[in-house]
């Protein structure tokens, strides 16, 4: 069976990305790990406390980026099938593949929380 090998990251909703970075940045003393833009209009900030194995991305509320928890999975076509033959209905038809970036896909627990599973590559 597929299991969940940990929590990637945990979005947080931001209004605007540039102070988010210089509050979690300046303020907490977080390390910015990632500020990039994935495709036109669809910015993803990461930032990490120091020692955390755990990364906080900073999205707009409206961002095509789900705002979500990210976990870990060992296999993203299994979970994907386990996930669908458990009732709850994965938001992709699939796992999505895209250049640079494990597999994953979006669903929600049964209270509506967003949650996207990562094909998890790190060694635990």
């Amino acid at each position: 069976m597929t299991a969940t090998t940990r929590v990637i990251s945990v979005s947080i909703p931001v209004t605007d990305q540039d102070k988010a970075v210089a509050f979690y940045t300046e303020v907490l003393g977080c390390d910015l790990v990632a500020d990039t833009e994935l495709w036109p209009g669809a910015r993803l900030v990461e930032v990490r406390p120091p020692g955390s194995v755990v990364s906080l991305l900073l999205l707009p509320p409206d961002s095509e980026i789900p705002v979500a928890i990210r976990l870990g999975t060992s296999d993203a076509d299994e979970a994907h099938a386990r996930l669908a033959g458990s009732g709850i209905a994965p938001l992709n038809e699939g796992p999505l593949r895209c250049d640079g970036v494990p597999p994953m896909f979006a669903f929600a627990d049964p209270d509506g929380n967003a949650l996207v599973y990562l094909e998890d590559s790190h060694d635990l």
